[in-house]
């Protein structure tokens, strides 16, 4: 693949997603502040963001494609931060149990060299089982999940307590709308099965 790939994220979960397309790339942390804007919706705060951090990192290098991402969580209406302590996550678990979270996932693709760049944004819905603090806390000492939003991670022990999901990407729950970003880079002519085969 003859345009470079970089990924403006330090999050370990997006580097993995990334990695399952098979294609050579870096990863780079964008320093953009993330705070939300007075009245500004969940949707339009991931969009932004994402964009601000591929734009950010495209500014600093030559060439290339940069690939920025935000996820917001959303439970009525209320914006759900990333836990940090295991009793903000198990405060955070005990409002969400039985309840339904928005999770607002959005891509940008910038290309250095023109600053051209198309975003999307994924929406996935999630309904928790009932949970019993008990539970809960048992679940936040074996996970951890201080780092996600919503504060449980749906690749791991988190599908337990889910008692549905709907949304087309399993992989933008995780943090990184794969489906969505496939069709972006193809708008770049990068096509990623075209490049497996190329590199064969």
């Amino acid at each position: 693949m003859s345009t470079p790939l970089i990924l403006a994220s330090a999050s370990p979960y997006r580097r993995a997603l990334l990695e399952k397309l098979g294609l050579p790339f870096t990863a780079v942390s964008p320093a953009v502040d993330e705070t939300r804007r007075e009245k500004e919706e969940p949707q339009s705060l991931a969009l932004r963001l994402a964009t601000e951090k591929s734009q950010a990192m495209a500014s600093q290098t030559p060439h290339g494609l940069v690939i920025g991402s935000d996820q917001v969580a959303v439970l009525d209406g209320v914006v759900l931060s990333k836990p940090g302590t295991r009793e903000g996550a198990i405060a955070q678990l005990i409002k969400s149990s039985g309840q339904t979270i928005d999770f607002y996932t959005a891509v940008c693709v910038t290309r250095a060299e023109t600053g051209q760049f198309f975003s999307d944004i994924d929406t996935c819905r999630v309904t928790l089982r009932p949970l019993t603090r008990r539970r809960i806390e048992h679940y936040v000492d074996l996970e951890k999940p201080l780092d996600c939003a919503g504060s449980f991670k749906s690749e791991g022990l988190g599908i337990a307590l889910m008692e549905n999901i709907e949304g087309e990407d399993p992989n933008a729950l995780v943090g990184l709308p794969l489906i969505r970003l496939i069709r972006i880079l193809e708008a770049f002519e990068l096509d990623c099965l075209d490049a497996q085969l190329k590199r064969l």
